[in-house]
C-alpha cells in the first residue's frame, strides 16, 4: 500500500536534525578545519530528490538554524542555503541523473560557493577569512557525499518518501 504524499516528513525531519548534531559535534582541531558541510549534503539530497517538498524555505529555515548554532551574524548560513537551494532545484534534474562521483563534485562546488558568500560577509564585517577554511571543508564534503547520498537514498526507498 503506498503511503499518502506527505509521507516521510518525519524522516527528513530527523536527517536535518542528524545533519545539525554532526555540525555541532565537537572535534580535534586537527580535524575541525576539514569538517564536512553535512547541513549542506542534506539540504541538497532532499532538494534534489523531493523538490515539491523541500525548497528554499526549509533551507532557510535550516540555515537560521545553523547561524544560531554556529553563532554567526544572522541570516548568513540562511541565505547561503537558500540560494544553494534555489541552485539545485533549478538544476535538479540534471543533477539526479549525474553518477554519484559528479555529484560530489556539484556539492563541493556550491560548498565552495557557501564559503565565498560566507567570507565575503564576515569581510565586510571585518574579519579575514583563511583559503584554507574554505576548500578543506570542501574536499571532506566531495569525499564524504557518495556514502551521504547512498545513505539518504536507502532511507527514502525505504520508508516510502515521496
Amino acid at each position: 500500500m503506498r503511503r499518502d504524499r506527505q509521507g516521510g516528513g518525519g524522516m527528513v525531519l530527523a536527517s536535518f536534525i542528524v545533519a545539525l548534531a554532526l555540525t555541532i559535534m565537537p572535534l580535534p582541531d586537527t580535524l575541525e578545519l576539514a569538517r564536512p558541510e553535512w547541513m549542506i549534503m542534506v539540504v541538497v539530497y532532499w532538494v534534489m530528490a523531493l523538490p515539491e517538498r523541500v525548497g528554499v524555505g526549509i533551507a532557510w529555515i535550516m540555515g537560521l538554524l545553523l547561524d544560531v548554532v554556529r553563532d554567526a551574524l544572522l541570516g548568513q548560513y540562511a541565505i547561503t542555503l537558500a540560494l544553494i537551494a534555489f541552485i539545485v532545484i533549478y538544476m535538479h534534474q540534471r543533477l539526479r541523473v549525474f553518477p554519484v562521483w559528479q555529484q560530489a563534485l556539484v556539492v563541493g562546488m556550491l560548498v565552495i560557493l557557501q564559503y565565498i558568500l560566507v567570507f565575503w560577509i564576515k569581510g565586510l564585517t571585518g574579519e579575514l577569512p583563511s583559503f584554507w577554511k574554505m576548500l578543506l571543508p570542501a574536499v571532506s564534503s566531495l569525499i564524504f557525499w557518495p556514502p551521504v547520498f547512498l545513505l539518504m537514498r536507502q532511507i527514502r526507498r525505504r520508508y516510502q518518501i515521496s
